[in-house]
């Protein structure tokens, strides 16, 4: 389970517009625990255009420690949020529909959005769930995890382009860690689970070499395989990098702390999955280790061979961000993005861009304005929306009322967003189809839209609203960008439509 830390002394204003080289930083939204508390995860964009994500506290009473049992909420890009699932609904005791989600949500092709949530759910072990929840909020469980596959799911699910969705558990299987070290598993969208692989089934000198703990998602590269990590485990007890097919046969590619013992100078402990780049490559980040031990950046490539790119906490102070829990996006001008959990100028953690070699800027650092009510220790991955925006959250921050913890109240997350003066583009649902495959397109202002191609081939569409266009890989269509056409201007996609045969 993840540990929950307070950065700063909170209060204050509701936002903060920071103009610095194109750059505005604002303060979308605060929680106040009735509507949510506490966002582990980040967010999605999903085809109408709102923006969907999860607290992990807030809303219904779960248990003795008064967090509250988490929620689901919408968001528009302006800010407005609307609470669309309280966990634990039927009172605590009774939480079939599962607590404490620590992860995001992820919009199938169906529509419906699909997430974990780390705790209860139905049968005795209270061990956790799969669940969709429509974008108007009817949630269904799908599965309820008993430990024997699998338990505590801490990440965010994927859709494969089998039609299959994948994801973790920090704990269960038949293992050998006690109450389990964790699981790969596959779900059809219907909510049938079938278990893939059981972490630590490989033990030398006590060590689990394969693997323990995952604690984030899954990527799937054009092959077909998948690739994640685990937080623990590996040949040094640092956490590894592991890819595995869609059958289940893993193969361990990096042992993080290769130096042993202590100087872990090429990472330890990476809490965040892997970000596929369009070199091909997979970057991600290490909670810990690091020339100065306060995290890595670092690229890997499909065969295991790891660079480690950038080292944070190499400034006095940290002013460079230290501990990142939270994994990288490529956006569209090819640099990643992501947050730092702490340091930055004030200790409240940043937001950094990371080119492909290593040069490191920082952004933004939280808890900038009195009380942190910009707001402060930022642990989930950003995305960056088809307006060309980032958008993100932070576990505390923000302004009273706030959550009651106890007589005190302490100001419980945010929502926010960064512009960085990035344009707007497309993105397709999913990034890759055969001939006739139905294709849903997202944008910010799809009105008028008239013409769509695929690497140039033209394809017909239909203006579903102003965020969405449907339509079908045409005849002819090759792999590379989409374009679509508006009046206001030709809208790239942000990542390569890959046709399949």
């Amino acid at each position: 389970m993840k540990i929950h830390r307070i950065g700063c002394v909170f209060g204050g204003f509701l936002s903060l517009v920071l103009s610095l080289s194109a750059q505005t930083f604002t303060t979308l939204y605060s929680f106040n625990f009735g509507d949510g508390a506490n966002p582990y995860a980040g967010l999605v964009q999903a085809t109408n255009g709102d923006l969907y994500g999860t607290t992990v506290n807030g809303a219904n009473f779960c248990g003795d420690y008064g967090f509250g049992c988490g929620t689901i909420f919408k968001i528009t890009p302006s800010g407005k949020l609307t609470e669309l699932h309280g966990f634990c609904s039927q009172g605590y005791g009774n939480c079939t529909d599962g607590a404490n989600p620590y992860a995001g949500l992820i919009q199938a092709t169906n529509g419906d959005l699909y997430g974990t949530a780390s705790y209860f759910g139905g049968g005795n072990s209270q061990s956790g769930t799969v669940f969709k929840i429509t974008p108007n909020g009817k949630l269904t469980t799908l599965h309820s995890f008993d430990f024997r596959d699998g338990a505590y799911p801490e990440a965010g699910l994927i859709q494969a382009t089998n039609g299959d969705l994948y994801g973790t558990t920090q704990w269960g299987g038949p293992g050998n860690c006690g109450v389990g070290c964790g699981t790969v598993f596959k779900m059809t969208a219907s909510g049938k689970l079938t278990s893939l692989y059981p972490f630590c089934s490989k033990i030398e000198n006590g060590v689990c070499i394969d693997g323990s703990e995952p604690q984030a998602g899954l990527v799937e590269a054009p092959n077909g395989n998948l690739y994640g990590s685990t937080y623990a485990g590996g040949v040094n007890n640092g956490g590894t990098i592991f890819k595995i097919t869609p059958k289940g046969a893993l193969t361990t590619l990096y042992s993080f702390c290769s130096q042993g013992g202590m100087n872990c100078t090429d990472g330890n402990n990476p809490y965040a999955g892997l970000v596929r780049s369009t070199d091909g490559n997979f970057y991600g980040t290490t909670y810990a280790g690091g020339a100065n031990n306060g995290g890595t950046v670092f690229k890997i490539t499909p065969s295991g061979a790891l660079t480690t790119l950038y080292s944070f906490c190499s400034q006095s102070g940290c002013t460079d961000g230290a501990n990142p829990y939270a994994g990288l996006v490529q956006a569209t001008d090819g640099n990643f993005y992501g947050t730092a959990s702490l340091g930055g100028a004030n200790g409240g953690g940043t937001v950094f861009r990371v080119t492909p070699s290593g040069a490191l800027t920082t952004l933004y650092s939280f808890c900038s304005q009195s009380g942190c009510t910009d707001g402060t220790n930022p642990l989930a991955a950003l995305i960056q929306a088809t307006n060309g925006a980032f958008y993100g959250t932070t576990e505390w921050g923000g302004v009273l009322p706030g959550c009651r913890y106890g007589i005190v109240r302490i100001p419980c997350g945010t929502v926010f967003s960064l512009s960085v003066g990035l344009g707007p583009f497309v993105e397709t649902q999913p990034t890759s189809g055969k001939v006739g495959a139905a294709v849903k397109i997202l944008g910010t202002d799809l009105t008028g839209a008239t013409s769509v191609t695929f690497n140039g081939t033209a394809a017909k569409l239909t203006v579903v609203s102003k965020s969405e266009i449907e339509t079908t890989v045409p005849e002819g269509a090759t792999t590379g960008k989409i374009k679509v056409t508006t009046p206001k201007g030709t809208l790239n996609s942000n990542v390569v439509f890959r046709v399949r045969k």
